[in-house]
């Protein structure tokens, strides 16, 4: 019996503690579809959305804190990225992490949607995030996947395994895109899709989305999302 709680008292040892509440990927799709003009609101909407108010608030409701990374993605091969792993202990660390994004440059353009990679890429990521309770990608898209293998490649190959996948919809004229991301990219029982109706509506979609992710209640309380305040 000593020998067992012996044991046991190593194994809980060994655990990591969870250095967070969540770690969060950010994929901003820069695309051909995606012009320069977009593609600086994209980045500046990311931005102003990380530093909206509510948002900074759902950032800090726990001394738990966030970590962040967030890359552009676009053809096979195509992920850069532009912020690495951060934890967000402060404001002033949601502000220079934001700034970071504002300033970011696109590093390709006139390249395909290679969606499955990037989900691919996406997960490979988290593998290095720091240890937390849980893991979400959120990935931002006005197209379907039209080079390579797509979502469903990728969560059949890559390591998915309590992960969570959100998508923001830049809408265009029609559903077509918004009906992919419901029945191809969105993964796990709590995903959904936010709809940005266009790009210059992405930073109040982005806004509405983060306030759902990093809103939570955490370590071993009930999880699903309280009420944001406001």
């Amino acid at each position: 019996m000593v020998r067992a709680a012996f044991l046991s008292c190593l194994c809980l040892a060994a655990a990591p503690a969870a250095a967070c509440r969540l770690a969060l990927v950010l994929a901003l799709d820069v695309s051909s579809s995606v012009d320069a003009r977009e593609d600086k609101l994209l980045r500046d909407g990311l931005a102003a959305a990380l530093l909206a108010p509510e948002v900074e608030a759902a950032f800090f409701v726990s001394a738990d804190p966030v970590a962040l990374m967030a890359f552009e993605w676009s053809g096979r091969g195509h992920q850069t990225d532009l912020l690495d792993w951060v934890l967000i202990n402060t404001p002033a660390d949601l502000e220079i992490a934001a700034d970071g994004l504002s300033r970011s440059q696109r590093g390709a353009s006139g390249q395909p949607t290679a969606m499955g990679h990037a989900l691919g890429y996406a997960a490979t990521k988290l593998q290095d995030a720091p240890v937390c309770l849980s893991q979400t990608i959120d990935l931002a898209g006005d197209g379907i996947n039209n080079e390579s293998f797509g979502p469903a490649g990728a969560y059949a190959t890559f390591p998915f395994e309590g992960v969570v996948v959100n998508g923001l919809v830049i809408a265009r004229d029609d559903r077509a895109v918004q009906d992919y991301f419901q029945t191809h990219v969105i993964r796990g029982p709590t995903a959904f899709i936010e709809v940005a109706q266009g790009f210059t509506d992405f930073e109040n979609a982005m806004r509405r989305k983060l306030l759902r992710e990093v809103f939570t209640q955490v370590l071993g309380r009930n999880t699903s999302l309280q009420r944001v305040p406001g």
